[in-house]
């Protein structure tokens, strides 16, 4: 079983979950699979994944599970108590094999009760393909290549630079992952001291003394589309709502739902001092970090006391060149994801499950870099750039 715990999934989920149940719980959604890999052929082990994906809706969360849920300062005992009676519904998921050899997945219900798929069903297809392509994996080539990264990281000047575990939804494999983490904690160390800053997976924050990370995903915002009362002020619902939940905790926005010009527009002086930081997830990382410390700047707020988060596609050689860039500048963090957990030689999967609809409309993000838009509606993207004064890619 790949799947064998309900934690085992990033704990964005549950702060975006929480906030579904107290705010949108009637909310109706849709999401849909891309697998942005050609000639990948996943459709061929399509009665393995079934057979994952019902396994995965028998899990319920277990009482220490929900102890430790119940422990996160942030996390209301009402939602936990919720989570006590909850299981993913099978009933809200479909998946299909095209003659392509790509798979189908749509997920669609209601978004409290289906919001918890993304992240297992994708750690599911990953691993069923690799241990289908891979039976005997190259373990010693992803323990050079990991060790090598460490190395790396432990080069002069580099004291003060923490990475984060952010690849559970495209690892290798659940063991795998494991013993990356294992590797990393004692290798680099945690706690002020460390520069193992924790993991996006809730599990394993758990099972390995970790500190959990995250925040807020594209999915928030873009449901945000249909759930505020006007388009053009959907970014700022967004983040008003955030933040009457949280009341100044999980302060960090996400920049690239509209592209940053549109970020910064609706991100002024009154965001800017509520907000923690922002996370970068598409573009030119160097750019995002230079116009956003003087964003703040602009704003009369003093870049030092803020969080720039880089999470988008990191290597640890491009993370270092980031550090050296912003250190002593502001504060930083840094989300490694496929480069952490599926780096043993192999082409990783390039797989992602996107929300398309909210409350039967289209939703969508208009990022940075624009492959990584997903809507079916290309006259739903047009208003949507003209509404947020986004210019056409070229």
């Amino acid at each position: 079983m790949i799947i064998n715990s309900l934690l085992d999934t990033d704990l964005y989920k549950f702060t975006m979950m929480q906030v579904v149940l107290h705010q949108f719980p009637g909310a109706q959604v849709e999401y849909r699979y891309k697998c942005r890999n050609p000639g990948m052929n996943v459709a061929r082990y399509a009665d393995q994944i079934r057979e994952e994906l019902s396994r995965l809706c028998e899990l319920r969360f277990e009482e220490e599970e929900l102890a430790y849920l119940r422990s996160m300062r942030f996390i209301k005992s009402d939602f936990v108590d919720f989570l006590g009676l909850f299981r993913l519904n099978e009933k809200y998921l479909t998946l299909t094999t095209e003659a392509s050899g790509e798979i189908g997945i749509t997920i669609r219900g209601p978004w409290l009760h289906t919001i918890l798929f993304e992240i297992p069903v994708l750690a599911i297809v990953n691993e069923v393909y690799f241990r289908n392509e891979q039976p005997t994996p190259d373990f010693a080539e992803g323990r050079r290549r990991l060790g090598a990264k460490i190395d790396l990281l432990h080069g002069p000047g580099l004291e003060e630079l923490r990475i984060a575990d952010y690849g559970t939804r495209r690892r290798f494999s659940r063991v795998w992952h494991e013993e990356v983490l294992r590797t990393l904690k004692e290798r680099l160390g945690t706690g002020s001291d460390g520069q193992f800053a924790g993991t996006s997976n809730v599990l394993y924050a758990m099972k390995f003394d970790l500190t959990p990370l995250g925040t807020v995903a594209h999915e928030y915002l873009q449901a945000c589309q249909a759930l505020g009362p006007r388009l053009r002020d959907s970014q700022v619902f967004g983040f008003e709502r955030w933040a009457r939940e949280y009341r100044g905790d999980l302060g960090i926005a996400l920049s690239d739902v509209y592209g940053f010009d549109a970020f910064l527009r609706d991100f002024d002086m009154y965001f800017c001092k509520l907000f923690d930081g922002a996370r970068h997830d598409s573009g030119d990382p160097f750019q995002w970090g230079e116009r956003l410390l003087a964003h703040y700047r602009k704003n009369r707020v003093d870049p030092h006391t803020k969080t720039l988060i880089f999470s988008d596609s990191l290597t640890v050689p491009r993370t270092i060149e980031l550090y050296r860039r912003f250190h002593g500048r502001c504060q930083l963090a840094f989300g490694i994801g496929t480069n952490l957990t599926n780096d043993l030689g192999y082409e990783p999967l390039q797989i992602v499950i996107k929300m398309v609809r909210c409350n039967g409309q289209p939703v969508a993000k208009l990022s940075d870099t624009p492959a990584k838009n997903m809507c079916d509606d290309e006259k739903y993207l047009a208003y949507l750039r003209q509404v947020f004064q986004i210019a056409q890619p070229a």
